[in-house]
């Protein structure tokens, strides 16, 4: 089978991802769930081929050492994926996401309009969060456009692949991805800073030597955007803080303090009723009571600022399933399993305070 034939079939089924697993038909993720395409099954000689033809001898070398392999790919269409090669029971598997070719507007991704705020930051830490295929790549890459489109700046992106292209329009936008043209997110990041830039946009804060870099960036006047795999804005700035050794972390909460302006913290749900996923957002705008509590290490508190800030464009996770039940956009079940206090939704809901549309 080809690898076109597979990327053609998901993109009319408006798939996000492909996988392909031994002697099982291809299967695609769409709106979130996985289904069986209507393709013959592939056993571990075809899966093998179809690997081979995508991929160089430097990456079969990576790949046959490290026993994975995750590239950015432009297909014959000139359209981009993201493909990830490891290995189960010995046989060689791979996942691949389709890159949507457009990043769409605030309005079509449904984000919030406190998102739009963040383009104008022009230093500090910006974060967008959630579990895996939540969206947060399309967030952060709508930031980066909206700067690409409205600043003057230099803007340096460390991905590991690239997702989205971005071309030069006011900004110019340097595009560095993990193993291609850098050997770390680490590495990449301490020669960024050396590049002259504005802003700097990191795929995923994923280990220790890249955290303290980017907060160091944002505390020396640079706007540093990314993304980590945490569920709401109280255990992304608890993550980041325990990453460091226990005599570092009273240092990194100041730091934290002091540069961290926005978490946006991010779940794609299932529209009720019918096909596609809708987005749920919690909002930390990060104000005084906030800086004050990270400083403290009282992080618990943090969700009583996120209760009283509507004012300041803050929103909870509850508060926003809450809301999007109640608009009929997600079930009362789906509104219930993801709420941090699913005691909130209920009460909501049983005291005729609030109705479902």
């Amino acid at each position: 089978m080809k690898f076109s034939r597979l990327l053609d079939a998901a993109r009319r089924h408006g798939a996000s991802d492909i996988h392909v697993v031994s002697s099982s038909p291809p299967a695609f993720r769409v709106d979130g769930e996985i289904i069986l395409a209507d393709l013959p099954p592939l056993g571990p000689t075809e899966i093998e081929t179809l690997v081979n033809s995508i991929i160089t001898q430097s990456q079969r070398d990576i790949l046959e050492r490290e026993r994975e392999l995750c590239f950015s790919l432009i297909d014959e269409s000139q359209q981009r994926c993201r493909v990830s090669i490891y290995y189960s029971g010995g046989r060689v598997e791979l996942a691949v996401r389709v890159c949507q070719e457009d990043i769409g507007s605030l309005d079509q991704l449904h984000l919030p309009p406190f998102v739009d705020t963040i383009p104008w930051l022009t230093s500090g830490l910006a974060l967008v969060t959630g579990p895996t295929g939540m969206g947060k790549t399309t967030t952060m890459n709508f930031i980066i456009d909206r700067i690409n489109s409205q600043r003057r700046a230099k803007i340096v992106t460390i991905e590991d692949p690239v997702e989205f292209t971005h071309h030069h329009k006011r900004s110019l936008v340097i595009q560095q991805e993990v193993h291609t043209d850098t050997l770390s997110f680490g590495r990449a990041l301490i020669h960024a800073l050396r590049q002259d830039p504005d802003v700097i946009a990191i795929g995923e804060m994923r280990d220790l030597e890249t955290m303290r870099t980017a907060l160091t960036a944002a505390e020396t006047g640079h706007l540093v955007l990314a993304t980590l795999h945490t569920p709401d804005a109280t255990q992304t700035i608890e993550r980041i803080i325990s990453v460091f050794p226990a005599y570092q972390q009273e240092q990194v909460r100041y730091q934290c303090a002091n540069t961290l302006k926005a978490v946006v913290a991010q779940k794609l749900l299932p529209r009720a009723g019918g096909p596609g996923r809708v987005l749920a957002c919690e909002i930390l705008n990060v104000n005084t009571a906030a800086r004050s509590i990270i400083r403290e290490g009282a992080t618990h508190k943090l969700y009583s600022v996120l209760q009283t800030g509507l004012n300041q464009s803050m929103n909870t996770m509850d508060a926003a399933l809450l809301d999007l039940y109640l608009k009929g956009d997600i079930t009362y079940d789906t509104a219930l399993n993801n709420a941090t206090h699913p005691s909130f939704i209920e009460h909501r809901t049983s005291t005729g305070k609030s109705t479902p549309a």
